[in-house]
């Protein structure tokens, strides 16, 4: 099958199983309109990452890698009414952004966005505890990533990395793609680490062929 396809299938699915969501049209149209890269989420993956929040219960949710706020404002619409979520934004202009579509979200009061690089910002975070925890920044520095995440996760939380298939590429050792290499040591640190159990779900869509690793911090 080709991208075509796939496209076409996810706008199937999103025709029938969403519903219209003027909000998130617009959250899109403003990353447009900014000149934001297009590597949001594909609304099929934000819903999914919002259903799994909801599925954990989650209260307090950490995001590395805001953009313009599109997959922020899926799962903060998750939370309960006193839940809480913290994105991490290197981009103090993509950060604007994201701060006036969590605002027209409605969601300005669960949804705090600190700009920096993340591995200056995530030790600013070590007296938080999250549940819920999505990964989708430089994939260079994953293996950084998904230790601050352990590290500062509840027993029991879950943690969804994405964009780590990488149309296939992720099985050559070889490769000098720093991207490739960070998925790679990142992928070692959780087949050695027994504090989180994992797997991969392989995807294709209107994002292309990609995929996400999946995490449960053991209790």
């Amino acid at each position: 099958m080709s991208k075509k396809n796939w496209l076409e299938v996810d706008h199937y699915f999103t025709a029938k199983l969403h519903k219209p969501d003027e909000v998130m049209e617009a959250v899109m149209k403003a990353n447009e309109n900014a000149a934001l890269p297009a590597i949001d989420v594909a609304p099929n993956q934000g819903k999914l990452l919002h259903l799994l929040a909801r599925m954990k219960g989650a209260r307090s949710i950490l995001e590395i890698g805001t953009l313009g706020g599109y997959s922020t404002i899926w799962m903060g619409r998750a939370l309960p009414e006193d839940g809480t979520l913290i994105t991490l934004e290197y981009s103090e202009e993509h950060s604007l952004v994201a701060r006036e579509n969590i605002k027209m979200a409605g969601l300005e009061d669960k949804i705090t966005v600190i700009v920096g690089e993340a591995l200056e910002t995530l030790p600013t975070l070590k007296d938080h505890k999250f549940d819920f925890i999505f990964i989708d920044a430089d994939k260079k520095n994953n293996p950084h990533y998904i230790k601050w995440a352990i590290q500062l996760s509840t027993p029991g939380a879950v943690i969804m990395t994405d964009n780590v298939v990488r149309s296939g590429k992720v099985t050559d050792a070889a490769s000098e793609d720093e991207n490739i290499r960070g998925i790679r040591e990142f992928v070692e640190l959780l087949s050695s680490d027994d504090r989180i159990d994992s797997t991969v779900i392989q995807t294709v869509g209107s994002k292309g062929y990609d995929g996400f690793v999946l995490g449960i911090v053991r209790e």
